[in-house]
């Protein structure tokens, strides 16, 4: 794995945890989810989502999209809930290397 890549997914994973949905929502220009549609994910999922212990980004799974420019990969992360540890929920991100900055998008919330 990339370990630049760990920033943008901890930094997704943390807003979805702290609920808010509406900062990631900018963060990630409602590409592919909106605010609601996020909560709604989590809402739907009926449990409470905490941050990843270090170890768990481990399971990052991120594929570099070919002929990409800039660089850009597909990666699925599992998320952590308070009443399970890892659960079965997880993250697809987009994200994009703009050299200094990352852009991201959120693909989906869902279980695997």
């Amino acid at each position: 794995m990339n370990e630049r890549l760990r920033e943008p997914v901890a930094q997704v994973l943390g807003l979805l945890a702290q609920k808010k949905y509406e900062q990631l929502a900018r963060l990630t220009n409602g590409v592919r989810l909106s605010a609601q549609e996020m909560a709604q994910a989590v809402a739907d999922y009926g449990r409470t989502l905490v941050e990843p212990p270090d170890d768990a980004f481990n399971l990052l799974d991120a594929v570099q999209v070919r002929g990409a420019e800039p660089p850009r990969w597909s990666i699925t992360m599992p998320v952590w809930t308070k009443e399970e540890g890892r659960s079965d929920l997880s993250l697809e991100l987009t994200v994009t290397d703009h050299c200094n900055s990352f852009g991201i998008e959120l693909d989906d919330i869902h279980v695997l």
